[in-house]
């Protein structure tokens, strides 16, 4: 019986060196190959053209490139597309372009299924099948960056880590998956271009300042009351708000990188004048921005969205206080893509 092929992509480049002069091929030849893998985001052994035949007959007999593929494509009357993205051993996870006038976004997943039991997030109710590999999230901003040139002929400008799952429970591939998007050997993206989103695990808000990372950090708060958002994020009860703050200050002085604090205002629940004050004092305690989004019903909650008078007052409120606050629109609701509703619907 023939040995499994590896995974190139979760091949170190040292293993690959060796592996190629085992077969009488020079070393250099590794970094080819990288490029390729990375750079040109090439997921077939047969179009790596300056290698030889026999080259590439060789690393097709012992390797695999596990990509990822689009199953589904839908696009919304915004011009939002949605994506069911199959990984190798049939799991779907689901990614969003999002046009806008000044940027093109992608928004992609980090885990199959989520773990964490948001009640007002569709993910939220699936079960956690495993988390997503570096090449894997990789591959979600190749083919959304091909889907923008196709559609928009506009190149990617933003990646928001806000689909499917909790990034930071998959700490090592998500960091692995930045390193791969923004270095010159691969897509060469900024990584001030992306946002990585938490429902809020302290100790890796804390670790990501120690790895003093360069991507900004946005925090799902939506309730800065630990009793209400206990209610609505059972992970707040093992991270409270004050060790939350105490991880965003170490955050913001290892790193300079000002955090996003992202809000969803629910009807009679978190958008009365009490709860923004709440939302100033705890946004007090370092440098950050608001985005306000707009809730999308879900049909597992009974959560149901503010009205413009309620936000119009909850937002005055805070720019009275010299904050500066976005409200974000949603966008792509009509096919199931706005924030909070990604959950593989048939």
């Amino acid at each position: 019986m023939s040995e499994a092929r590896k995974d190139i992509r979760k091949t170190k480049r040292e293993d690959l060196v060796a592996f190629l002069q085992a077969h009488g091929e020079p070393a250099f030849r590794a970094k080819q190959i990288e490029e390729w893998l990375w750079k040109k985001s090439c997921v077939d052994f047969q179009q790596m053209s300056n290698l030889s035949q026999k080259m590439r007959d060789l690393l097709q007999a012992h390797f695999d490139i596990k990509s990822v593929k689009v199953h589904k494509k839908q696009v919304s009357q915004d011009g939002t597309i949605k994506s069911s993205f199959q990984l190798h051993e049939g799991f779907l996870v689901e990614g969003v372009l999002i046009p806008a006038d000044d940027r093109m976004t992608a928004c992609i997943s980090s885990q199959v299924g989520c773990s964490l039991t948001c009640k007002f997030c569709a993910t939220g109710y699936m079960e956690r099948k495993r988390n997503l590999e570096a090449a894997e999230i990789y591959d979600q901003v190749v083919l959304l960056r091909q889907q923008a040139e196709l559609h928009y002929q506009t190149p990617l400008t933003n990646i928001v880590y806000m689909g499917m799952g909790e990034p930071l429970l998959n700490y090592q591939n998500t960091l692995e998956s930045v390193t791969k998007i923004c270095s010159p050997e691969g897509l060469g993206m900024s990584p001030k271009r992306i946002t990585v989103s938490t429902a809020g695990i302290a100790k890796m808000i804390q670790k990501l300042g120690d790895d003093e990372v360069k991507f900004n950090l946005a925090l799902s708060l939506h309730a800065a009351n630990d009793q209400k958002r206990n209610e609505i994020m059972p992970i707040n009860e093992s991270n409270s708000l004050d060790a939350l703050a105490s991880a965003l200050q170490h955050f913001y002085q290892k790193t300079g990188n000002k955090i996003t604090l992202e809000y969803i205002v629910f009807n009679q629940f978190n958008d009365g004048l009490e709860d923004a004050k709440e939302l100033y004092l705890f946004s007090k305690r370092f440098p950050c921005k608001i985005n306000i989004i707009e809730y999308n019903p879900i049909q597992e909650a009974q959560f149901i969205n503010t009205t413009e008078d309620r936000l119009a007052k909850f937002k005055h409120f805070l720019e009275s206080k010299g904050l500066v606050v976005n409200v974000r629109k949603s966008r792509g609701k009509d096919i199931d893509a706005a924030c909070g509703q990604l959950a593989n619907k048939k």
